[in-house]
C-alpha cells in the first residue's frame, strides 16, 4: 500500500464510508485535531515521569483512534464497521482521577501552567483536548456524533488536569496559584 495517494491533491479527501468532502469540512478539523491530540499524549508518555503510566496513556491513544475513527465514519452511512468507545472508556478515566485527587492537595486556586517541562507538556495536552471538544461539539451541532465521543474528550481534559498536578507533585515542581489583581 502506498503512503500517498494523489486523490486529495485538489483538497477534498474521503470519509469511511467513501464520501468525498472539503479538507476544511468541520468533520476532518475535528478528527484531524483529535489526532494533534493524540501525538501530544505520545510526547506526554513519552516523559520519564510517566513511565509508571504509560500503559494507561497508551490506552488512552488507542481511545483516541477509536474516537477519531468515529468521528471519521460518514454517519449516514449506517454499514461502517469501526471501533466504538463505551462507557467503561470514560469509567477508566475517572478512577485514574480519583486516584489522583486522593494524593493530591486540595486545589483551592486555578493553577498557572508550567513549573516543569514535562507538567508544561501535559497542559498543552489537556488544551488541545479542550480544543478538540470544542469542535467536537460544533459539529454535533451540524452532524450526528455519538454522545460518547464529547464524554470521553470532556473527561481526558479533567484526567489531563488532575495529570499535571500529580507530575508536579511528583517532580516537586511548584505550584504557582493564580491570583487575579484587584
Amino acid at each position: 500500500m502506498k503512503i500517498y495517494t494523489k486523490t486529495g491533491d485538489k483538497g477534498d479527501t474521503s470519509l469511511l464510508g467513501g464520501t468525498r468532502v472539503p479538507k476544511s469540512d468541520l468533520r476532518i478539523d475535528a478528527y484531524g485535531t483529535v489526532d494533534e491530540l493524540n501525538s501530544h499524549i505520545g510526547l506526554l508518555r513519552d516523559q520519564t515521569v510517566n513511565q509508571g503510566r504509560e500503559d494507561f496513556l497508551i490506552q488512552i491513544q488507542e481511545r483516541l483512534f477509536t474516537l477519531g475513527s468515529s468521528l471519521a465514519a460518514d454517519p449516514s452511512k449506517g454499514n461502517i464497521v469501526k471501533p466504538d468507545l463505551t462507557e467503561n472508556d470514560i469509567t477508566a478515566l475517572e478512577r485514574a482521577i480519583d486516584k489522583m485527587e486522593e494524593q493530591l492537595p486540595e486545589l483551592k486556586n486555578f493553577v498557572l501552567p508550567g513549573g516543569h517541562e514535562s507538567v508544561s507538556i501535559c497542559h498543552i495536552a489537556r488544551n488541545i483536548c479542550r480544543r478538540s471538544e470544542r469542535i467536537v461539539v460544533a459539529l454535533s451541532n451540524e452532524s450526528e456524533v455519538d454522545p460518547l465521543v464529547i464524554q470521553y474528550l470532556n473527561r481526558l481534559s479533567d484526567y489531563l488536569f488532575s495529570l499535571s498536578r500529580m507530575m508536579s507533585q511528583e517532580l516537586k515542581a511548584k505550584e504557582i496559584p493564580w491570583k487575579p489583581r484587584g
